[in-house]
């Protein structure tokens, strides 16, 4: 039987087109003409299953499909029942000073309520200061004062101001590791309170994991407390923050309203040198070009809605958002009526504040950046029952699962946000 030529020339550029097809998906690039030849990529299977969460650990529920996970309502607070006690006072201050940000603040906050508990001292709302000298703000501008007053009632007793009388030049500066134990209190603090019945807290940080282990023993019911029950932000910078939530969630209705935060910070990019692929496994930092290509090879469709931490836009960007075009910074989604205040300012501690409120919030959260922001971040989201946090990795081969990219923080329950939930 003759040999058709025309067969054979369709068959060699259909091994053709499939060589070529190969070769595209194992790129590490993929330009924004590709992406709207190829259409819409289809949301994939975690196995045939809908992932859910049981006490916090990844788990699934046979019979539906899709990439978002579903919230979960079956951790509560450990600490009320242990919290019942009188606040005790004595005629001592605790004072000190929130910086660096709101994940930190967490951590400051958390250590000076422990202090003053176990000192049996009065605490002072702190100031908030910010990283340039003379940026100083009042707690009340960013948080909600009589909320964490009374959240606090049963611990320790909070005063908005110092006494004129007592003087901060006289206080006795005492620095304290984060996570700072009653155990320590006693030996390193309590002496230097008594001797002088002031003092100013200031804590460091030895690491910015927030892993449980079982050398720490049962977290403290009053740092749990102050931890997760006491910073809220004060009502106009909360409503400001939702408002660019609900923005986000119209841009999604495609997605049922969901959205991916991430937090990718130029600045700190540059610092870390994430432009340069290191040794698989220990990057601790992942540029715009690859957290592009992990959600997409995860199967997020480009219509996916994605809000970076990112202060304004850059170039650098731009391959996220030819990829993902619903990619919005702040100045694309916050009411214009309040750019002037909260993105105009001298001070970032606005910005910052919201960016940490719209990931722990986001129904999926990608931290592009190992730091103590992620730590913090997941801990609110254990709080909140939002489990979906992906930690970026190379995926070498054309697609992945995402279940294998859970946070270890919940794929192995020990953060230490478990020690405080049930």
């Amino acid at each position: 039987m003759g040999v058709d030529l025309r067969q054979v020339v369709a068959g060699i550029l259909t091994i053709t087109m499939f060589v070529m097809l190969g070769q595209m998906l194992h790129r590490d690039y993929f330009d924004s003409l590709q992406e709207k030849a190829q259409g819409d990529a289809q949301d994939i299977e975690f196995e045939g299953s809908k992932v859910s969460v049981k006490d916090g650990l990844v788990g699934t529920v046979e019979g539906s499909k899709g990439l978002w996970m579903e919230d979960y309502t079956d951790l509560t607070p450990c600490w009320p029942t242990l919290l019942s006690d009188d606040a005790v006072s004595s005629k001592g201050y605790v004072t000190f000073s929130l910086t660096n940000g709101p994940e930190y603040h967490i951590s400051q906050i958390t250590d000076a309520v422990m202090v003053a508990k176990h000192l049996g001292a009065t605490l002072v709302l702190p100031d908030i200061r910010g990283s340039k000298p003379g940026d100083e703000r009042n707690f009340e501008d960013i948080y909600d004062a009589d909320k964490l007053i009374k959240s606090l009632e049963n611990v320790v007793k909070v005063v908005k101001k110092l006494p004129e009388e007592v003087s901060l030049r006289n206080m006795a500066i005492v620095k304290v590791p984060t996570r700072v134990t009653e155990d320590y209190i006693k030996e390193h603090i309590d002496p230097i309170f008594k001797s002088k019945g002031n003092i100013r807290v200031a804590s460091y940080f030895p690491s910015v994991n927030l892993r449980k282990s079982s050398q720490d023993g049962e977290t403290d019911p009053v740092a749990c407390l102050a931890m997760f029950g006491s910073l809220e932000l004060q009502p106009e910078v909360n409503a400001v923050a939702e408002s660019m939530v609900e923005r986000l969630r119209t841009h999604s209705r495609k997605s049922g309203g969901r959205f991916i935060a991430v937090d990718l910070r130029i600045d700190i990019l540059e610092k870390k040198n994430c432009h340069t692929t290191g040794v698989v496994g220990s990057k601790t930092c992942y540029n715009a070009q690859e957290i592009a290509l992990f959600l997409r090879k995860l199967g997020f469709a480009s219509d996916t809605t994605i809000y970076l931490t990112q202060p304004r836009w850059d170039s650098s960007l731009n391959i996220l958002k030819d990829i993902f075009p619903k990619t919005f910074t702040k100045e694309a989604i916050m009411p214009a009526s309040k750019r002037s205040k909260y993105l105009e300012s001298v001070s970032s501690e606005y910005e910052n504040v919201i960016d940490f409120y719209i990931s722990s919030r986001s129904d999926v959260f990608v931290p592009a950046i190992s730091s103590l922001f992620y730590a913090n971040t997941v801990g609110k989201r254990i709080a909140l029952g939002k489990p979906q946090v992906l930690v970026p990795a190379e995926i070498s081969e054309t697609s992945g699962l995402a279940t294998d990219f859970i946070s270890p923080y919940i794929s192995k329950k020990n953060h230490l946000a478990y020690s405080c939930f049930c």
